[in-house]
């Protein structure tokens, strides 16, 4: 199972102060070093934290894949047709959100997610839809042509009870299998932390967990290279 590890909260923090520290791509590179397989960046239409140019110095810098978190707003398509990312992945974008709140309906502007795919499959990128394991919308990704899918993790992570949280294991669990069959690769992520993943390694077919926050908090106690070491140690 491998690693993609999100570094947004890096550009938060480099934005509550205006400046130029910490550098996103400094920590792409640390991450890198420390035997991540992805590196996670989400564009957001406010530019919130990554910023346009952060994207462009960190695909240029690092040789691990570059996995691109985006909406489906055309000022975004075209920016990630500029970058060619080796993936993007489509996700639900609230203004006021703090972070992503749930997966994408695929039911709903279909059209206009079909559009966005379209244009990415041209530039030879990737196309992931971040979407609730929900069998409905596996195989609407499938319809959509949707190289492959990663599901919100949300739910399982934010369980308080053993029994809830096996309920969600399960229902990721099945959803992971359905993906498969129909030939479409299978990644998760969001709200997992160095105890909650655990679980997720006894799902089969999971190629890889995108992880932001919790190694970011981490490294504030452990070193960022420490702490995204750590985490590969519990998922491998």
């Amino acid at each position: 199972m491998k690693l993609g590890v999100n570094i947004d909260h890096v550009a938060t923090l480099r934005n509550a102060r205006g400046g130029f520290e910490p550098d996103p791509v400094r920590a792409a590179l640390v991450c890198q070093k420390a035997g991540a397989h992805s590196i996670v960046m989400h564009l957001r239409e406010d530019r919130r934290h990554v910023l346009d140019k952060d994207l462009f110095r960190v695909k240029e810098s690092i040789r691990i894949l570059l996995n691109m978190e985006m909406s489906i707003a055309s000022g975004i398509v075209r920016v990630a047709a500029r970058l060619k990312p080796d993936r993007s992945t489509l996700v639900p974008e609230k203004r006021k959100e703090r972070t992503t709140e749930g997966g994408l309906d695929l039911t709903k502007r279909s059209a206009a997610l079909g559009r966005a795919i379209e244009t990415l499959k041209e530039r030879d990128i990737e196309v992931s839809l971040f979407i609730d394991p929900d069998l409905k919308q596996v195989e609407m990704a499938k319809k959509l042509g949707a190289d492959a899918v990663e599901f919100h993790t949300g739910d399982y992570a934010n369980q308080k009870n053993a029994a809830g949280r096996k309920k969600e294991w399960e229902r990721l669990r099945n959803a992971v299998l359905v993906a498969r069959q129909f030939q479409v690769k299978t990644y998760a992520g969001h709200g997992l932390d160095y105890e909650n993943v655990m679980a997720l390694k006894k799902i089969r077919g999971i190629e890889e967990l995108n992880i932001g926050y919790s190694i970011i908090t981490r490294s504030l106690w452990a070193g960022l290279e420490d702490s995204v070491r750590e985490m590969i140690r519990l998922i491998s």
